[in-house]
């Protein structure tokens, strides 16, 4: 697989810690970490060897910065035969680090308070790739004859009835849509707006097409969720559960239209009647009509409130109030129906979800705030808390979200209650945490993602409410598991972060039929061993990379082939982007970062609008960056050399070098080791004349149309491109135009350092005086560096390929300017670092 060649080439390169010699590694958070949060890195080794102490290491300069013993071995944990807690927490001060324990590594990381910033954002690309009706990332309908009734003899719905059931999102990788979970997500999405709305961007339509509409992502995101959630409960009396069933698993394709029901391209949609339903040769356990309706009034609630000021807020609140009546037709909970597998969400609870409706009507001063106190009563503690395990959604949606909205609006007595129900639950977890490493305590039960993304909440919720940081570690220990402080040491959200090891073959139509990236999806996550060998049809594709790291207790694998542990889920997404929100926003509200003491701005030196240099006056610092479009032959060698002096640079590439797979490893490996990598333009157009630099040869759309498709094909390769905001022009080449216009589409345009040469790598002898030879450049570099202060702020630039015209190459020299530049005081930094 491409992930196990990514992983050889990163062990070769970084010398990292993957595969260490005595089979010990350090497991990071791959995003980072922030700068006043728990800091905490596992060491893990199948051996029995033992550490008495670790260092962390600034990754720019290798100096040691914090030592610690590395105190308790928590011994066998997985395929892990010792084990330690390396906590580096007292560490503030932003940065790029390592640690070390013994003769093991781990990967370089950041300390930073910008480290979640624009993750919840990025996430939002799977919510929208998950759209039914119209699919956003294909640009396409699919599902659009949705549907024909089934069980609707209690609201008077003959079966096979039509109604409009098109929109909303596919529930994973199959096509099937539950109320449940939608409700479910789009309580999440609207809570972390309305907690952290300045958090989310505005780049998208309410279609989901790129573009701005003045209301935030994330709300065009909930209100898709919200528009089918009204069709799913179109009068007071018709209330739907869900649409298709386990017939859909037939195929593994991209969405269209289904013809799997014998009803041409409808599918059924299952009535809410509150009484058992169809398992094939079964039925489920379904006792009533609470569970979805209550889900439904929750969310129709906060959406009132948010869209309160819009035409829909009426809509909505009717929704609400009729919703929470049809909850009460049956007491009791509605779980879903499949007809040729036993797999189903076998939803056991329902006062929760009473609880969280109840609580928000009584925020809306529609019901009492009793009748929401009285439910949580009945279920204090959602019931997997300290167990280890459960059944599929038994326990929905994983924990009592009812309660932090009871305490916010109780005083006295009963909020003290109420927190308490959050402060035993989260102990009983921690007795089982508190024993292992990685302080973990939820059981790899199917879908432990969204179990682990849910508890991790509820710590941060009962912090909020009390003000007690007692659980700080477990609540960040479960955030480090999904970004790869687990066992197997990988993310586990499709291309987070980007430079990452991260989940590169999931149980997805899109990335198995099409290759297309399914960015942000929160996949199942780790099972129980014992569950994986009883689970129907899975068969690994290919040979499996976390081999090593597999255990009696539980097992990943990054594999189309196995649906438990490795396929994204629209719901557990959800939750995730909540939980990203609230980490982002907590690093704002505690902005009274730790920075280092003495620390200097640098001061950018710009010419027609564009950054030439930037100068720090107490740290003289140069950059290195690199441009390719035709030529890209010295690519692999550039990307070496970087890694042996463990260099960071900056590389530009154009939309038709990003698209040509003779790079696609190496751009995927200098993505993965933290190089930058930006744009150049998708066609390498000439912007203004070469003679009258003030006359432009393009118009701002095409401008922006070319820049746009650069954009697009590094979104293609799994790049996040929300972040890279520096651009250097095509033959670096502009006027104040091109600079107006880049600020306008929210770019740094930049370019090298005039005088340095080192930019006519790319001449050939044929050229005539222009042409000039690596000993030239050479020297003329040597001269700058030799005068004190000469290069500082400067911006190197070379180019990955050249003319075969050009016999020698300067990149083959990288290692001399390299020592050059250590040796005469300099410190080269990663572009967007020198620019700040």
């Amino acid at each position: 697989m491409k992930r196990l060649l990514l992983i050889v080439c990163m062990m070769l390169i970084l010398g990292s810690n993957l595969m260490a010699l005595d089979s010990s590694w350090i497991r990071i958070n791959q995003l980072g970490y922030l700068p006043n949060g728990s800091k905490v890195a596992v060491f893990g080794s199948k051996s029995v060897s033992t550490i008495a102490s670790f260092q962390l290491i600034n990754a720019s300069t290798n100096q040691v910065v914090f030592q610690a013993a590395a105190g308790k071995n928590f011994g066998v944990y997985g395929p892990f035969k010792t084990s330690y807690r390396l906590n580096f927490s007292s560490v503030s001060i932003s940065g790029k680090y390592y640690l070390k324990a013994g003769s093991v590594v781990s990967p370089v990381f950041s300390i930073d308070p910008a480290v979640y910033d624009g993750t919840a954002d990025f996430c939002l690309q799977y919510m929208r790739q998950q759209r039914s009706g119209f699919n956003p990332f294909l640009n396409d309908s699919c599902h659009t004859h949705d549907g024909y009734t089934l069980y609707g003899a209690n609201g008077g719905i003959k079966d096979s009835t039509v109604i409009d059931a098109s929109g909303g999102w596919h529930d994973a990788s199959d096509y099937l849509q539950y109320s449940s979970t939608t409700a479910n997500a789009t309580f999440h999405l609207l809570a972390a707006y309305n907690h952290f709305p300045q958090v989310f961007g505005d780049q998208y339509e309410w279609n989901g097409l790129k573009g701005k509409n003045n209301r935030s992502d994330i709300l065009d995101e909930a209100k898709w969720g919200l528009d089918w959630l009204v069709k799913m409960h179109p009068r007071k009396d018709w209330m739907f559960n869900q649409l298709a069933d386990d017939r859909d698993h037939m195929s593994m394709r991209i969405p269209k239209e289904d013809n799997y029901y014998g009803r041409g391209f409808e599918r059924p949609v299952y009535f809410i009647n509150g009484q058992p339903q169809q398992r094939g040769k079964f039925l489920n356990n379904t006792s009533g009509t609470s569970s979805t309706a209550a889900k439904f009034s929750a969310a129709f609630t906060l959406a009132a409130h948010i869209f309160k000021t819009t035409p829909f807020a009426k809509l909505y609140e009717d929704k609400a109030a009729s919703a929470y009546q049809f909850s009460l037709i049956k007491p009791g909970v509605t779980q879903t129906a499949s007809v040729r597998s036993p797999y189903i969400y076998a939803e056991e609870n329902w006062v929760d979800d009473m609880e969280l409706a109840a609580a928000m009507l009584a925020k809306a001063n529609k019901l009492s705030l009793n009748t929401a106190y009285e439910y949580a009563k009945q279920e204090p503690l959602t019931p997997w808390l300290g167990k280890d395990t459960a059944s599929h959604y038994q326990w929905y949606p994983f924990i009592n979200l009812g309660h932090y909205e009871l305490a916010q609006q109780l005083k006295g007595a009963q909020r003290d209650t109420i927190i308490g129900f959050y402060k035993k639950g989260i102990d009983a977890v921690w007795q089982k945490a508190k024993q292992n490493a990685f302080y973990r305590g939820v059981p790899f039960i199917w879908c432990s993602n969204n179990l682990t993304t849910s508890f991790a909440i509820q710590c941060k919720w009962y912090k909020e409410l009390t003000g007690d940081k007692t659980y700080d570690q477990l609540e960040q220990a479960n955030i480090d598991w999904l970004f790869g402080c687990n066992p197997w040491g990988t993310s586990m959200v499709y291309g987070l972060p980007n430079w990452g090891d991260t989940p590169v073959d999931p149980h997805s139509g899109f990335t198995h039929l099409k290759n297309y990236p399914i960015n942000g999806g929160l996949v199942d996550g780790p099972v129980y061993t014992s569950i994986y060998k009883n689970l129907i049809g899975i068969q690994l594709n290919d040979p499996d990379e976390y081999a090593a790291f597999q255990s009696d207790l539980a097992v990943y694998h990054d594999d189309y082939g196995d649906y438990s542990t490795n396929e994204p889920t629209m719901d557990g997404t959800a939750s995730l982007i909540y939980l990203l929100a609230a980490q982002q926003n907590s690093a704002k509200n505690t902005s009274k970062y730790t920075a280092k003491k003495n620390l200097s701005v640098s001061i950018p030196i710009k010419q027609m609008g564009a950054i030439i240099k930037s100068v720090n006056p107490t740290e003289p610092s140069v950059s290195l960056i690199f441009t390719g479009d035709e030529y890209g032959e010295g690519l692999p060698i550039i990307q070496e050399i970087l890694a042996k002096e463990k260099v960071k640079a900056g590389f530009f590439f154009t939309g038709r070098f990003y698209a040509n797979k003779k790079f696609t490893k190496t751009i995927k490996t200098l993505e993965k080791e933290q190089h930058y990598l930006g744009t150049h333009s998708n066609d390498h157009l000439l912007y203004n004349d070469w003679t009258n630099r003030n006359k432009l040869l393009v118009s701002y759309d095409s401008f922006s149309t070319d820049l746009n498709k650069n954009f697009a094909v590094m979104e293609n390769l799994g790049i996040n491109t929300q972040q890279r905001k520096l651009f250097i022009p095509p033959f670096e080449w502009w006027n104040d135009s091109v600079a107006s216009w880049c600020n306008w589409k929210g770019l740094e345009l930049f370019s090298f350092t005039p005088g340095t040469y080192t930019n006519a790598d790319y001449t050939w002898p044929e050229m005539g005086s222009s042409y000039k030879t690596n000993a030239t450049l050479m020297n003329q570099l040597k001269t700058l560096a030799s005068t004190p202060g000469k290069l500082n702020g400067n911006i190197l630039l070379l180019h990955v390929g050249t003319d075969p015209r050009r016999k020698e190459k300067l990149y083959n020299e990288l290692p001399a300017i390299i020592q050059l530049l250590r040796k005469n005081g300099y410190r080269i930094k990663r572009i967007d670092e020198l620019i700040n």
